[in-house]
């Protein structure tokens, strides 16, 4: 078959697709990125790009990024139906934060597969928008906070909501508009480790909770020159790869270990220019390290709660100290703590004392780690990329629902 993968331009994002599409190939079937100028993949991917020149970076700031992600919406649906058209696609693979793939997958009449590289977004009975930090909660009380929750939602996305009802009634295909009416109502694969996400017992059935799809790659070498002391707590910090530039954040975190006792190892991800990053008082501090190596050294990881990281903790069984900052890490904050495998703060408590307290609980409770361990000791049996594309095929050889 031939499929046709639409995601975001974000480095997690791109790696994740990468993985499905390497998996396809492996299998013999033909995967093509549709993307915009100046998108870089890995593995010699093969790529079809619209016209015109290279976008903008990708802001920093939530509500810029709102627009510019409707921006990206309309030119994918303007330039890309006719590419598509010229492919012949048998497949559209769609990451769950690009609508337009759900556009273009129905305008096309081609089978659509959801792709949940974060939180996945399918709607379910108390479960909250994925942005949201609030507790599964199917209670009368909950489903009304979870209403409130999506109206301000609806507020925020407006640009996304704009573009998303502009083709759907370009191409006749109803008054969809939102990011869940161009969600696959057939298949989501998700990266969700099994047991990780809240419960689905009403519209789950069709998502599948697989690990992260980047499985089996070596961990690499711990960084030669960091030598943690053995007798004392290791403790790994990151923002990922797109918050590593709050210098303050990271400086505070560093602090707090130290005052617990613990040293401490800072990546910033490339994001802080040098000096900004000799300031930082921790033991060590670097823009990249091999993080599967730096995992399975660590006795604790404070993190934005990006979910390819609190992954990457589970799959080591090393407790976590999330700390979100934006898109979905207030519901993997949420899912970490709610599975034991750490805690969380929120913005208006992260003075250095509070962190300080925090990584002091976490190091002395060892039920924290236990939990994670719990996960740790399933990640063999997560089936990642092969899991997703073995129920993409199983998909593709059922007969296709009755429709009215």
């Amino acid at each position: 078959m031939r499929a046709i993968l639409i995601t975001p331009p974000l480095p997690s994002h791109l790696r994740a697709f990468e993985a499905l599409a390497q998996e396809l190939a492996r299998r013999g079937h033909e995967a093509v990125f549709l993307t915009e100028p100046g998108v870089l993949l890995q593995g010699g991917v093969a790529q079809a790009t619209l016209p015109g020149p290279p976008t903008r970076p990708q802001p920093h700031r939530l509500l810029a990024e709102i627009v510019t992600g409707a921006r990206r919406t309309d030119r994918l649906c303007r330039d890309g139906l006719a590419i598509l058209r010229g492919l012949s696609p048998d497949l559209i693979l769609g990451d769950q934060m690009e609508p337009a793939g759900g556009l273009l997958a129905r305008v096309l009449g081609v089978p659509l597969v959801s792709v949940a590289c974060a939180v996945p977004m399918d709607p379910e009975p108390g479960i909250p928008l994925p942005f949201l930090g609030w507790p599964h909660d199917p209670t009368a009380g909950g489903l009304r906070r979870n209403r409130g929750g999506e109206r301000v939602a609806d507020v925020l996305m407006t640009p996304q909501s704009r573009a998303i009802r502009r083709w759907s009634r370009t191409w006749g295909l109803g008054d969809l508009r939102r990011l869940q009416d161009c969600l696959s109502p057939r298949l989501t694969v998700s990266q969700m480790a099994p047991g990780f996400d809240y419960p689905r017992p009403a519209n789950g059935a069709h998502v599948a909770q697989l690990g992260p799809f980047r499985r089996g790659q070596a961990p690499g070498d711990f960084p030669a020159d960091i030598r943690p002391d053995p007798d004392r707590p290791f403790v790994y910090a990151s923002l990922g790869t797109l918050q590593g530039h709050r210098a303050g954040l990271l400086s505070r975190i560093a602090r707090a270990c130290r005052q617990a006792g613990a040293q401490v190892l800072v990546s910033h991800a490339g994001c802080l220019p040098d000096d900004k990053a000799r300031a930082i008082p921790a033991d060590w501090v670097r823009g990249f390290v091999p993080q599967g190596a730096v995992l399975a050294r660590a006795d604790l990881c404070v993190t934005h709660a990006g979910l390819n990281t609190a992954l990457e903790c589970l799959a080591a069984g090393v407790p976590m100290l999330a700390l979100p900052l934006t898109h979905d890490q207030p519901g993997v904050a949420a899912r970490i703590v709610r599975c034991g495998a750490g805690l969380r703060l929120p913005p208006w408590q992260r003075s250095t004392a509070r962190m300080a307290a925090a990584v002091t609980a976490l190091l002395s409770d060892p039920a924290h780690r236990a939990a994670a361990r719990h996960f740790a000791d399933a990640a063999d049996t997560w089936r990642g990329a092969a899991g997703a594309i073995d129920r993409i095929e199983a998909l593709l050889k059922a007969p296709a629902p009755a429709t009215a």
